[in-house]
């Protein structure tokens, strides 16, 4: 018994790391991120013992990266929606338990939509620039970047770094912030 506990809790830990490790909000079940660590971990593990023999090491660094492939392909061909980039910020309309977790955030007083669309509309390479000073309103919902501005520059400086935004784009979604926190 103690050893399904110990997969289980494994399994668990592997496929929510996966899920951190992708940007933007991916909620589901609790069951759904134990199934992701597992499969991922199993099929880590074949490739492993396929190619280099019982190497616990690879096993768990291939299962790891499995689970995060496993994530990537659940938002793209379940949730259909972005991978990376400023969309990717965005809560999902559609997967497995998604609706359950739009309706308790309305009856919290958040709207699903507001999060994250701030954040996607400020790096979004598309948008123009705000004027300093200027800026989406706060809501109800923390998504407000000047409530955790060390959250929203490293996400700015993770767009950043991999090749989502430029470098003037990056300095100017960084002082727009920096701006804000000023006023």
């Amino acid at each position: 018994m103690s050893s399904v506990i110990s997969v289980i809790i494994t399994a668990f830990v592997t496929g929510a790391l996966a899920r951190f490790a992708v940007p933007g909000p991916d909620p589901m079940p609790a069951w759904l991120t134990v199934l992701i660590g597992l499969v991922g971990t199993l099929i880590g593990a074949g490739i492993v013992f396929a190619i280099a023999g019982a190497d616990p090491a690879w096993m768990g660094i291939a299962g790891f990266l499995c689970a995060i492939a496993l994530v990537l392909a659940y938002r793209r061909f379940v949730q259909k929606r972005a991978i990376w980039g400023p969309e990717a910020y965005r809560f999902p309309q559609r997967g497995i338990g998604v609706e359950n977790y739009r309706e308790r955030l309305h009856r919290a007083g958040i709207d699903p939509d507001t999060i994250g669309a701030e954040i996607a509309a400020a790096l979004s390479p598309r948008t123009a620039p705000v004027p300093a000073g200027a800026g989406a309103p706060a809501h109800a919902g923390g998504d407000d970047p000047t409530e955790n501005p060390a959250h929203y520059l490293r996400l700015l400086d993770e767009l950043h770094d991999n090749g989502v935004l430029e470098s003037d784009e990056y300095q100017t979604a960084r002082t727009r912030l920096l701006e804000r926190l000023r006023a």
